[in-house]
């Protein structure tokens, strides 16, 4: 049964992290047992949620995009195709739960902020690149070339953006890609390909979809005052004290279950609004959509359940305690510290659901050629690499710039003699790693790190690194296998 087979994938996902957790909880950094045992509690939710939360994508969620895209397409109106894009990139960016959370702490740390307009800004970034991501599909344009221009373009705005806002501006891009937009997004870009026959075409609509908000909060930057505020970042603040506050299971799983229906609320009136202007879907497919709906809002409020109620403080707590043993003691203090990093980085990335969606539809699309488990460890490698440097960075505090600029750079040769398939897919990928899962653990972990080490300012950066790594990482995977294929294309 397709439930058992995902139930048994994300707990291997999911338990080595709760057995790495564990065994530094209980030895090396002794942390709360209460504590611990709410994050075992957690990694129960966190397996059943994504079991199901998966599940309803394959019922619901990529059909719809897949249907709407190819049926978008053969109406041969790119005036329409378009403006639906927009609209699409738009209305779901400003209802994910991860921007909104995402844009209080670019407020609480940085005046002159306007967090709605902040958001707006946004949205309208991911929109107008989706809209640039499916033109290029449409007319076949290369997506090595698109992605050059853009990064190129990209990088000439950053020189005039503040220097504290940079790695804002790169989060923004990994923000956006949370566990509800992202299987749509690439569903919609798969079902725009399938038209035209051209697999080289499937991927790389989220991954051009993540320039847009980097550019938008760029520009948007240099035009409005952001100055950095001198106080400690909130975020680093609440981190701190999240683990003291009481627990409060009733009301995390409220706000939650509001959270994961307005990320999906959006989606599914689409659906509908779909279904009686341009699908017009038989009764039994509707039904079946409708369900794989219901699965991912139940799937998707227990994971965030499971995250938001001990994943998150667990994470922060392990990650204070080791970098205040790291900055007081120094010496292999800083080792543990980022080789914990490296080793949850490798693993995580493995439990988030986009990543688990992209790696399924990697596989379908390539015929098997790809295999999911390959492009698992190279994404892990790359995730745990940008792990281990925002752990350096958070406790030594330098600018971003000198990890992004270089970083980037090395994508862009790789994309030279990549395949056009794999740079579609590593830039996917870069957009896919930085999901709840990992702004959340991973992100506490890492501002628990840096509340010992640096500043506020600094605990910005994670997800920029974490969207970074991929693109170098799956595009030298691509030429090992294209070097493996003769040197095919």
């Amino acid at each position: 049964m397709n439930l058992i087979k995902k139930l048994q994938e994300t707990a291997v996902s999911v338990l080595p992290v709760v057995l790495i957790v564990l065994l530094l909880g209980f030895t090396i950094v002794p942390l709360e047992k209460s504590l611990l045992l709410r994050f075992v509690i957690c990694g129960i939710f966190l397996i059943a949620g994504l079991t199901i939360f998966l599940l309803g994508v394959d019922l619901g969620i990529q059909p719809l995009g897949e249907r709407s895209g190819a049926a978008l397409t053969q109406k041969r109106n790119l005036g329409l195709l378009l403006g639906v894009a927009f609209f699409i990139g738009f209305i779901v960016t400003v209802a994910e739960p991860d921007i909104q959370v995402f844009g209080e702490q670019v407020r609480n740390v940085f005046s002159g902020v306007n967090k709605n307009l902040f958001i707006f800004v946004i949205a309208a970034g991911v929109g107008l690149f989706i809209v640039l991501g499916l033109l290029r599909s449409v007319l076949n344009l290369s997506i090595k070339i698109v992605l050059f221009i853009s990064y190129t373009l990209l990088f000439v705005l950053a020189f005039f953006a503040p220097d504290s806002f940079i790695a804002v501006a790169f989060d923004s891009g990994g923000a956006t890609t949370g566990p509800m937009t992202v299987p749509f997004i690439m569903a919609l870009g798969i079902g725009v390909s399938s038209v035209r026959s051209d697999d080289d075409n499937s991927f790389g609509l989220t991954g051009i979809c993540s320039i847009g908000p980097v550019m938008a909060v760029i520009i948007y930057s240099c035009l409005s005052n952001v100055d950095s505020v001198s106080q400690q970042s909130q975020l680093l603040q609440e981190a701190g004290a999240i683990s003291e506050g009481a627990f409060s299971f009733t009301v995390i799983a409220w706000n939650v279950f509001k959270e994961a229906l307005l990320s999906i609320t959006p989606l599914f009136v689409m659906f509908i609004i779909f279904q009686f202007t341009l699908l017009k879907m038989s009764l039994r497919q509707v039904i079946r959509l409708t369900i794989g709906f219901i699965y991912s809002l139940i799937g998707l409020t227990i994971f965030l359940i499971g995250v938001n109620s001990g994943f998150m403080q667990t994470g922060s707590a392990l990650g204070e305690k080791l970098g205040e043993l790291a900055v007081t003691n120094g010496g292999w203090w800083y080792v543990l510290l980022i080789v914990t990093g490296l080793i949850l980085g490798a693993i995580i990335v493995c439990a988030e659901p986009a990543v688990w969606c992209l790696s399924e539809q990697v596989e379908q699309v390539s015929g098997g050629t790809i295999r999911r488990k390959i492009l698992l460890i190279f994404l892990s490698v790359g995730t745990a690499a940008a792990i281990g440097l925002s752990l350096w960075r958070g406790v030594a505090g330098f600018n971003i710039k000198w990890i992004l600029v270089p970083g980037y750079i090395l994508a862009m040769v790789c994309m030279i003699f990549c395949p056009s398939m794999f740079s579609g897919i590593a830039f996917d990928s870069g957009g896919v790693a930085s999901g709840p899962l990992t702004s959340t653990f991973v992100l506490s972990f890492t501002v628990g790190a840096a509340k010992a080490g640096s500043n506020g300012a600094d605990s910005f950066g994670v997800i920029a690194l974490v969207a970074m790594m991929p693109l170098i990482a799956i595009q030298l995977m691509g030429i090992i296998f294209k070097l493996k294929q003769g040197g095919k294309k």
